[in-house]
């Protein structure tokens, strides 16, 4: 097996140009952009309220974009037809009103990108409460969760623009995290990287990193975590054997019951990486006085759309890396479990932080079962 790259990730404007370099099989997407988006990313678009288009970009603290509903509608209800929210006006997307978010933390990575963050969300159309759930390229039906949702950006190995083709996103009223993975070798693929069937457990377990950073606005280097729910079982001749942790999934798909994952869900993640150089900001701003014009960011829900049914049971705490300074250093554990009381749904955020859950996950038997997201 071979280690991780260990290239630096540099920032670079944001002009979208053809990268010169070779990325390995499966970092850069091969599709086309989504029907709604514009052809690429572009800074300085005019401002819609009411647009359907959904590329996000992540390429500094305060240019980033995360989706969320169209109009006031739970994630788990909407997650098909989520549509872009960005820190600044472009990609022809909606814009965060200016307030609304408290705290990011953006992660540099050799092997992917990651930005976390807290905030109001209700002002983008998450309601109050809505524990929220994990959006994906995948999704229920192959073509994304949203549909037509693309991701790009400009933290690469050569600091140019790409289409991101593995890329995972859990958000709720009050927080989010999120990842682009940007770079794979033999041991780690970019869908291992930001695999997308973990989404009861949680950011702190699947996007391990320091998360007290609220009312703070910085860019870190950062160690590359783990593949989520990935284990090392130990090293044998240089080589490392790893296990890993399937979510629990039982239900009903037309009429046939399945049951796919693990009974025991590991109580924390392998290691919590850490991060160094932080950077700061006071605050982020796109200085657009929405109020002024007449325009704001929350809407009113016209519909909903249809959900499975289904149990997705997680039996431990998951507590993740809750209190980790990310300066201090990495955190490691061995893989543990949990046989407390099963509860049902999909939990964006872990025990400590929020209680709240909401069932968002399909599942698809086509030879093997498959988790939707």
């Amino acid at each position: 097996m071979l280690a991780i790259a260990t290239a630096s990730l540099l920032l670079a404007s944001t002009a979208f140009a053809q990268s010169t370099t070779t990325f390995p099989e499966g970092v850069v997407a091969t599709g086309t952009m989504g029907t709604t988006n514009p052809p690429e990313p572009t800074l300085g678009t005019s401002l819609n309220q009411t647009s359907y288009a959904r590329l996000l970009s992540v390429n500094s603290v305060d240019d980033w974009c995360i989706f969320a509903p169209p109009e006031s509608q739970d994630i788990a209800d909407s997650e098909t037809i989520e549509v872009a929210w960005c820190s600044q006006a472009r990609n022809d997307a909606r814009v965060i009103p200016d307030g609304t978010i408290t705290g990011v933390s953006l992660l540099k990575t050799d092997m992917y990108v990651q930005i976390m963050g807290y905030g109001d969300l209700t002002k983008i159309n998450i309601p109050s409460g809505d524990w929220g759930g994990e959006l994906d390229p995948h999704g229920a039906y192959g073509s994304g969760n949203p549909i037509g949702g693309n991701v790009t950006t400009n933290m690469t190995i050569d600091g140019e623009t790409i289409n991101v083709a593995e890329w995972m996103l859990y958000v709720s009223y009050e927080q989010f995290c999120f990842r682009a993975c940007t770079w794979a070798n033999s041991t780690y693929s970019a869908a291992a990287m930001c695999w997308h069937e973990l989404d009861e457990m949680g950011c702190e377990f699947v996007m391990p990193g320091n998360y007290n950073f609220n009312g703070t606005f910085e860019t870190c280097e950062a160690d590359v975590a783990y593949p989520p729910g990935w284990y090392v079982e130990g090293v044998s001749d240089g080589t490392t054997s790893f296990s890993s942790f399937a979510q629990y999934w039982t239900g009903v798909v037309d009429g046939v019951t399945y049951t796919q994952g693990d009974l025991n869900t590991p109580s924390t993640v392998q290691s919590t990486p850490s991060s160094s150089n932080c950077q700061t900001v006071a605050t982020i701003s796109n200085g657009i006085a929405l109020a002024s014009l007449g325009v704001s960011g929350a809407a009113t829900a016209t519909g909903s759309a249809a959900t499975a049914t289904g149990t997705a049971t997680n039996s431990g705490s998951s507590s993740g890396a809750s209190g980790v300074s990310g300066s201090s250093g990495s955190t490691t554990a061995a893989a543990s479990s949990s046989s407390n009381a099963a509860a049902p749904g999909v939990r964006v955020f872990q025990a400590g932080m929020s209680e709240g859950i909401t069932l968002l996950s399909m599942i698809s038997a086509i030879a093997a079962i498959a988790v939707f997201h």
